[in-house]
């Protein structure tokens, strides 16, 4: 198996399509068909259980994305996979643009207010209409702080694992 380091999750098999051993997936990437750029796969359907796969091909079908997994030709081999996370190493994800930046990047970086006081720790973002949030965790609470550069967020130094936030550690 290939030393991939740090994983990234992007999408999960959530069904089946045909009777040639084609899978549904749901990706996360953007755009959605950009997940096939981004390989080898490793597929874990639990805890412990992992594959790697490389050359998956597909396409986007309506509003979901279909995929042909090496290997799998019939309805009843693509099923075992169905469950399963996709994730990649984070090396094969082009570095982002200036000011932009991938959430499992800012996963685990320590978090203090402009006036210093530790908030805690991200533990993961989510998606809003309006922009994405950092749950921030520590000190036994959950602080929610909009993720919006120069307003919220001041400064992200991935080096020194550090976010600066104007935030209210009361809030």
């Amino acid at each position: 198996m290939t030393d991939v380091g740090r994983r990234v999750p992007v999408g999960r098999i959530v069904g089946l399509s045909g009777v040639r051993g084609a899978v549904k997936l749901e990706s996360w990437t953007e755009p959605r068909a950009r997940i096939f750029d981004y390989q080898p796969w490793l597929l874990v359907k639990a805890p412990g259980t992992e594959t790697e796969m490389e050359g998956v091909t597909g396409r986007e079908q309506g509003k979901g994305v279909i995929a042909q997994l090496p290997g799998i030709e019939d309805r009843d081999q693509a099923a075992e996979w169905i469950g399963s996370d996709i994730l990649v190493p984070r090396e094969a994800l082009p570095e982002p643009e200036d000011g932009t930046y991938y959430w499992c990047d800012l996963e685990g970086l320590e978090v203090v207010t402009t006036q210093g006081v530790p908030l805690g720790r991200v533990h993961h973002l989510f998606a809003t209409g309006a922009n994405d949030v950092m749950v921030v965790r520590g000190g036994g609470k959950e602080h929610l702080v909009p993720f919006v550069l120069e307003t919220y967020v001041v400064s992200i130094d991935l080096d020194a694992k550090r976010i600066e936030v104007d935030w209210d550690p009361e809030f």
